[in-house]
């Protein structure tokens, strides 16, 4: 039985990962900025009560990141596998329209976020002598770039470059990081948008095309994810879910299949 802890995890994949490893026997602290976890949420996790617990936190708060780690090792006694899930998105607009405080937000979040939560997870690894600390990629990981979605594709940019540089700081030590890219999913970052205007899928009827040809539920990808992560020992690993040739054949077989996600 292995003690997860995954940061924004109140709704989407990272409510879905975290039911998916209580459903694999695990241990799971989840967290979000909400004082408490949605009646729902609550609902939807009946059935393991005593193997989850709730814990606020701002992860652009140093403070609340270390406090989320104090209070799980407290209630699990270790924890062997931390996520850094916690995201935020921008309005879908020019980056130079787009309002600093906007900016401001997702950089923080984005980045500093997935910074300190690496920190926290490391400092408390090492001195354990165990653990794996994953985060998550998105559009700006490989590199393509977006219009409109620029701020978001950077903070993504930057992550995958600092998890390949954390790998390389703790080779050796027995605690190892790692990205998963869940290629595109039906999320809140595509059914809405930071400043309540139309999200992507109205303002760009073609996306809707090709997102019912590529995306999945979030439910779908965690299946894909949580086996991989508890059987993983390799450090800076990459556990990738829309695979360039899955991608293709996804295209191929567009024409028969007729896939709907929107």
């Amino acid at each position: 039985m292995k003690n997860i802890v995954i940061t924004g995890s109140t709704r989407g994949l990272g409510f879905a990962m975290a039911k998916e490893f209580l459903q694999a026997g695990c241990n799971v602290s989840l967290s979000g900025r909400g004082a408490e976890l949605g009646t729902e949420a609550v609902s939807s996790l009946a059935d393991f009560k005593g193997r989850y617990i709730y814990i606020q936190c701002d992860v652009q708060i140093y403070e609340d990141i270390q406090r989320l780690w104090d209070l799980s090792k407290k209630q699990w006694g270790s924890i062997d596998i931390w996520i850094n899930n916690a995201g935020q998105n921008v309005p879908h607009t020019y980056v130079y329209e787009t309002d600093q405080s906007f900016v401001k937000q997702v950089m923080s979040t984005n980045i500093n976020g997935m910074i300190f939560g690496s920190q926290v997870a490391a400092k408390g690894m090492l001195e354990q002598k165990h653990g794996a600390i994953y985060s998550m990629e998105g559009l700006g990981s490989n590199n393509m770039i977006q219009t409109k979605t620029i701020l978001y594709g950077t903070t993504k940019h930057a992550l995958t470059y600092f998890m390949k540089g954390l790998a390389k700081e703790l080779k050796g030590t027995g605690v190892i990081a790692g990205r998963l890219s869940p290629g595109m999913m039906l999320t809140d970052f595509i059914t809405k948008t930071a400043d309540g205007q139309k999200p992507v899928i109205e303002s760009e009827k073609s996306f809707v095309k090709i997102f019912n040809i590529l995306a999945d539920r979030p439910e779908t990808v965690a299946k894909f994810f949580i086996p991989k992560m508890l059987a993983n020992t390799k450090n800076n690993v990459q556990i990738a879910w829309l695979t360039n040739s899955k991608s293709m054949w996804r295209f191929m077989s567009a024409p028969v299949t007729k896939r709907k996600i929107l």
